[in-house]
């Protein structure tokens, strides 16, 4: 009801109206050429929609006219591209004849209530009303002048309601297609997923960084000893360097412009990762068997960011503790098993829930699997990544 009031003083009233009108020029036109076959511009419009752009141009008129509050959204209603499948061109078409049939009702209701109104004004004023007149009955002087408003009243409350019949059936006719639908979908799963491996780039990369780089500085602090002091610092200089070569990396992903500057790190690159977590005190042992440099890109890649994860949580949260690193290789998975002792006194660790839900995801993604939790007296990462399929 509220929306029926503030009708007449809603702009998207008067451009809905425009809408309806636009197709009544075709007919108007032919009404000079031929008045007796008004039925003919039905028929000319119909091999039109059966052309891919006229969909578009349509699309493009309805959301300019009748939807501009949502032009520019990602879930417009409306759709803008053209015709691609036979289905598109005939509901095209269904939508061109029913928006001249709409054009039709809604230009008669625009002629004949203001008409009304006026006849009603003479038939107040005591004036005589024509032979031909469009008032089904002549009132009374005084009904007449109690009736003048109606008509008005009646034009506003259809040309609001087929506003919104000509929206809705925009949105039904014009809409996506199922194709379309899946289409967009399928690009917004990818953006999504996307966005999700940048972030898990970026809290890996990163959180590894900071973690060595606080680890190292309260060492040095506490340490009084100028050599290890300077060891301290070059580990924090070379993995800060290796932190933003791959801040670099990702953000050229994200810029979506350039070559990168470097391929995403491998297992080939964990002594990298060993060695800054060694020189942050921690004391580790890696067995790493197999010829791990032959393993598949993704396998090698996400491998080496689950490692650099386990390691950043075990100095994050035990410190500088004793490590061990278990990479092995068979012939169908590899496996990776980072473990700590649990601290004195201590249960198991909470750990990243963000990192730990990463680790599992990168090895989701490749059909593998990774867990976290105590086991027998120690703190272990471990996971499984398969190789046959992925090869």
């Amino acid at each position: 009801m509220h929306r029926l009031v503030t009708a007449p003083f809603r702009p998207l009233t008067y451009s809905r109206w425009l809408h309806l009108c636009v197709p009544m020029l075709l007919v108007a036109v032919w009404m000079f050429i031929a008045p007796m076959a008004p039925w003919v511009p039905a028929l000319l419009v119909a091999p039109f929609g059966l052309l891919p752009w006229v969909r578009m141009a349509e699309g493009l008129q309805a959301q300019f006219l009748l939807t501009p509050y949502a032009r520019g959204a990602e879930e417009n209603a409306i759709s803008t591209s053209a015709s691609k499948r036979w289905v598109d061109r005939w509901r095209t078409v269904l939508w061109l004849e029913t928006r001249l049939g709409l054009s039709c009702v809604a230009m008669y209701a625009t002629y004949c209530m203001p008409v009304l109104t006026v006849e009603l004004l003479t038939t107040a004023w005591g004036y005589p009303v024509e032979e031909n007149h469009e008032l089904p009955f002549i009132p009374p002087r005084w009904v007449a002048a109690l009736l003048v408003p109606l008509p008005l009243v009646l034009l506003v409350v259809t040309v609001h309601l087929m506003g919104e019949l000509v929206t809705h059936l925009a949105a039904r006719l014009l809409g996506p297609s199922a194709a379309e639908r899946l289409s967009v979908l399928e690009a917004r799963t990818e953006q999504l997923l996307e966005r999700t491996r940048i972030a898990r780039e970026l809290h890996d990369t990163i959180g590894h960084a900071l973690t060595v780089a606080v680890v190292q500085a309260g060492a040095a602090r506490t340490a009084a000893d100028p050599a290890f002091t300077e060891r301290a610092l070059t580990a924090i200089e070379e993995t800060g360097r290796a932190a933003l070569e791959d801040l670099d990396r990702v953000l050229s992903v994200l810029r979506d412009s350039g070559p990168r500057p470097s391929q995403r790190p491998t297992l080939a690159d964990a002594d990298r990762l060993l060695d800054s977590t060694r020189a942050s005190g921690a004391a580790v042992h890696a067995e790493l068997t197999g010829p791990l440099e032959t393993l598949p890109g993704p396998v090698t890649q996400e491998a080496y960011r689950i490692l650099q994860e386990a390691l950043t949580n075990v100095l994050r949260h035990c410190g500088p503790v004793p490590v061990r690193v278990r990479v092995e290789m068979t012939g169908k998975r590899l496996e990776l098993e980072v473990s700590n002792p649990l601290p004195a006194g201590q249960g198991a660790p909470d750990g990243s829930r963000s990192g730990l839900r990463g680790m599992q995801e990168r090895a989701a993604l490749l059909g593998g699997a990774a867990e976290a939790g105590p086991h027998q007296g120690r703190w272990r990462v471990r996971a499984m990544l398969p190789l046959q399929h992925i090869r």
